[in-house]
Order: structure tokens, then C-alpha cells, then sequence
């Protein structure tokens, strides 16, 4: 199995605890990415501009994918959201925790 496509099965495991649909399925994973040396790009987009429940899964997002083997580095860029900047902050910071 190619790494994006382990990747794409860890973000189908990746659950909105209101809709219980995986974030892939409702599309709030956008552009993607996989480089060859491990890095991970991707845009993660709420499913509304004020969503309860972006914090905790930009959190599982990030968290899914720096626990999968072969990913080295880890960027998430938030958009759609009223809260972008700080959500990209706090996932920043918890990164280099």
C-alpha cells in the first residue's frame, strides 16, 4: 500500500462525533498531498464556519497522521473556519509538544 493511500484509510478513521460520518467521506479533507519524503499537506475544512467540533478534529486529523508510519512531517491549513488562525496556532504549538 502506497503511503497516500494509507493515509487516506487513517483519515476514514477520522470521525465527527455529531454526523458519525468519517471527515473524508464529508469532504472536509481537501488538497491532499504526500511528498516522497514523508510530509503530509492538507487542507481541513469544517463542515460550517462556526462547527463545536473543529478544534478536536483538526486535533485527530494531526494526531492520526503523525502516528502513521512513514509520515516524517505534518502540515494542516484550516480554512472555512471563523477561528483559522487560532485553530492553526494550537496545532502548531501542539505539534512541537
Amino acid at each position: 500500500m502506497r503511503l497516500k493511500e494509507k493515509i487516506e484509510a487513517v483519515l476514514r478513521g477520522v470521525i465527527d462525533p455529531g454526523t458519525k460520518l468519517d471527515i473524508m467521506r464529508m469532504k472536509l479533507v481537501r488538497d491532499l498531498s504526500v511528498d516522497h519524503d514523508g510530509t503530509v499537506r492538507l487542507t481541513f475544512r469544517p463542515a460550517s464556519p462556526v462547527c463545536p467540533m473543529a478544534f478536536k478534529l483538526a486535533h485527530d486529523i494531526q494526531t492520526a497522521l503523525q502516528e502513521t508510519e512513514g509520515v516524517k512531517e505534518v502540515e494542516v491549513k484550516v480554512a472555512g473556519y471563523d477561528r483559522a488562525d487560532e485553530l492553526m496556532q494550537v496545532l502548531k504549538e501542539a505539534e512541537n509538544h
